[in-house]
């Protein structure tokens, strides 16, 4: 399929699970990049933007690999739900999200010494209203505070939560594969 070296930029587990399952083969490295955005930037440009910023940081070192950054974000009214700084933080963006729709949006951005194409892809995920104990028990067993909105999908949150998905699960596991396989396979 693809000759070339990838680089999965992405420290994340998820993300590494989802390109290995693919077919890809990658070697991983971490950007050093501060994590902040403009905060005029339209909340639904924030994953994008990070995900380039994410690219960036590599450009000037690129020989002949392919980059492959992303970036998640979760989306309830119109406010942008991080990753929680500790307990309390996580137990409150789950109670929030707790029996409400709301948004995942992963930015990707795929680059070369030849070219760049970033993307993104949105998800609508409705919660069923959660127990304290339930968030609770969550946040104390799994300690989601490297998950943007305090969950994922694949975890007992997502599994006891989640009752409508409205596009792809894998972007709410962090990565459009479906998308990033399109575009892997055109370079």
């Amino acid at each position: 399929m693809i000759v070339r070296p990838i680089v999965l930029a992405s420290s994340s587990p998820r993300r590494q699970y989802l390109m290995k399952e693919a077919g890809f083969s990658f070697t991983v490295e971490k950007p050093n990049v501060d994590e902040s955005f403009p905060p005029t930037l339209p909340i639904d440009q924030v994953a994008k933007y990070l995900a380039v910023k994410k690219a960036e940081y590599f450009r000037i070192g690129i020989k002949n690999e392919i980059i492959v950054t992303a970036d998640t974000v979760v989306i309830l009214d119109q406010t942008i739900l991080n990753k929680p700084a500790n307990r309390l933080e996580a137990i409150n963006m789950l109670q929030n999200l707790s029996g409400k729709t709301h948004l995942v949006m992963t930015g990707v951005c795929i680059l070369s010494a030849e070219k760049e194409n970033s993307f993104d892809d949105t998800t609508e995920v409705t919660f069923k209203n959660l127990a304290q104990q339930e968030i609770e028990f969550y946040v104390d067993q799994y300690k989601p505070f490297d998950k943007a909105g305090a969950y994922g999908a694949q975890d007992f949150i997502g599994m006891i939560a989640i009752e409508k998905i409205v596009g792809s699960y894998f972007n709410v596991m962090g990565l459009p594969i479906h998308k990033v396989y399109a575009q892997l396979k055109t370079w």
